[in-house]
């Protein structure tokens, strides 16, 4: 969530107004992270804001770096009268590129936030960066298309995106054949299981990494409803998903491990300008996750799964202090349990997944 707050440290900003009930300018979020955690000098760099994570990313050097980009890239449009809308500018794109994205999944409910000509900016931007784009378009041929990325040993991953009304996403967002808008998926239900199906046959080669990406569920809590989890389930064993790549919760939830396939419910947030807000503490929103999926190039199945935690201060990412890792660990393990999986706290600091 590079907008607001986030956008206002960077060296391009937008025009600072915002039309929310209880702040009128975005500089307001960076003067509460300020509140939190002290000030910090602004402008700062592109890179500043993915701080420690540069380098426990290049560690890995993976193949592929595919992020949920919840935020408009524009400086115009009309703001959706919604409440909240993100934005960023365009001249702070350099923040995608500084830590080397390659996608951008856009099917979530901040796309939108400054109207179908927000949305084309925002496509444009990413376009001219060299970062493919999938789950939102200019119609919707665009919106449903998959992002097709090349690996180092020439397989292909697949990514495709959906966004879904739980996590408030309005249908009117819904691209159309001549509409700018999201890919949307109305319910979860049997038919919407089949068009998704047919959306990965219609494209997928045999040797296809398949990835679904999946803007679904609340802000907060932990709770993953049957249908939710029979769904991930099924795009499994029925539709041929490798990874369900699942967001929309500003905090981690519990991962799943079906069919040696990870189903990923509910990243969190990486980036935000959430820093120094009050309410749902219990939660510990700042505590973020990166996620290191390695995948058999042959089999097409989960051969491990990493997870780095960070604490997000003064508007950075920053390697989390042993307290706050077990606090994450301890939290995430119950809820992988119920599961069936289970996360184990490596003597580096960081979670894996074992199945």
């Amino acid at each position: 969530m590079t907008g607001r707050g986030v956008d206002q440290i960077l060296p391009s900003p937008c025009d600072p107004a915002i039309h929310e009930g209880w702040m009128t300018s975005a500089r307001d979020y960076v003067a509460l992270a300020e509140a939190a955690s002290g000030p910090f000098p602004a402008p700062v760099g592109f890179d500043y804001i993915w701080g420690d994570a540069l380098k426990e990313i290049d560690a890995r050097a993976p193949d592929l770096r595919v992020i949920n980009l919840e935020t408009a890239i524009t400086s115009s449009g009309a703001p959706e009268p919604k409440g909240i809308n993100y934005r960023m500018h365009p001249g702070n794109a350099g923040s995608l590129t500084a830590a080397r994205i390659d996608c951008c999944v856009l099917a979530n409910n901040h796309v939108l936030d400054w109207g179908p000509d927000g949305l084309r900016d925002t496509l444009s931007t990413l376009q001219r960066a060299g970062i493919a784009t999938t789950g939102a378009g200019r119609n919707a041929a665009e919106a449903t298309a998959p992002a097709a990325l090349g690996t180092s040993t020439g397989v292909r991953l697949l990514v495709f995106a959906y966004a879904c009304p739980s996590s408030g996403v309005p249908e009117h967002w819904q691209a159309g054949p001549d509409r700018a808008g999201v890919s949307f998926l109305p319910e979860l239900g049997a038919s919407t299981l089949r068009r998704v199906g047919e959306d990965i046959r219609r494209v997928a080669r045999p040797a296809d990494i398949v990835m679904v990406s999946i803007h679904w569920g609340g802000n907060w809590g932990y709770g993953i409803s049957p249908r939710r989890r029979s769904f991930a389930q099924a795009l499994v064993d029925r539709a041929g998903v490798h990874i369900v790549h699942g967001h929309s919760s500003h905090h981690p939830v519990g991962i799943e491990i079906h069919a040696a396939q990870p189903i990923l419910y509910g990243c969190g947030d990486l980036i935000n300008d959430y820093e120094g807000i009050r309410g749902h503490e219990e939660y510990r929103a700042d505590l973020v996750l990166g996620y290191f999926l390695d995948i058999d190039d042959l089999s097409r199945r989960l051969k491990s799964l990493e997870m780095v935690p960070f604490r997000v201060r003064r508007l950075r990412l920053n390697r989390a202090a042993p307290d706050d890792i077990a606090w994450l660990h301890d939290r995430l393990h119950l809820e992988c349990r119920a599961l069936a999986s289970h996360l184990r706290l490596t003597g580096a600091g960081t979670f894996r997944v074992e199945f």
